[in-house]
């Protein structure tokens, strides 16, 4: 897979997570429930004392962080060769988001004993875009 495709998977992915994160942050804010297919992890999940970080919800942290993955990928794909700072922006963020959804699935897993479908999909992604940026990273080292 050409960097060119890899950047545009990583922009897709992004922008998934970030309509995830989004309609989260939305819940959150209107203290509305989760569309959750019947499981209630997601209005426990919600309503944990983890679910904020210094006033902010979590859901709209995550979305400025897919915000700078599409932005660091969108910037990627501006000419032939990415330069080596999104390259390094996009591992990093990578990186960041999936040690950051690792901790919260743990704590969802064994603090909060519920499961929110959205926040699982969004590990997902996350595990996604760190595996696209570390092909990405590879694939740049080639090329230079």
């Amino acid at each position: 897979m050409s960097l060119q495709r890899l950047l545009r998977t990583i922009g897709v992915l992004a922008l998934v997570g970030l309509g995830i994160s989004l309609y989260l942050t939305w819940v959150y804010t209107t203290d509305r429930v989760a569309i959750c297919l019947g499981s209630g992890g997601c209005e426990t999940v919600q309503y944990s004392p983890y679910a904020w970080i210094l006033g902010i919800p979590i859901p709209t942290l995550g979305a400025g962080a897919y915000l700078l993955v599409l932005a660091l990928a969108v910037l990627g794909l501006r000419g032939s060769q990415p330069a080596e700072w999104v390259v390094l922006g996009l591992f990093g963020t990578a990186l960041v988001g999936l040690l950051f959804s690792a901790y919260l699935t743990y704590l969802e897993l064994f603090v909060i004993h519920a499961i929110c479908l959205w926040c699982a999909v969004s590990a997902v992604i996350q595990l996604f875009l760190f595996t696209l940026a570390v092909v990405v990273w590879r694939r740049f080292q080639e090329a230079v």
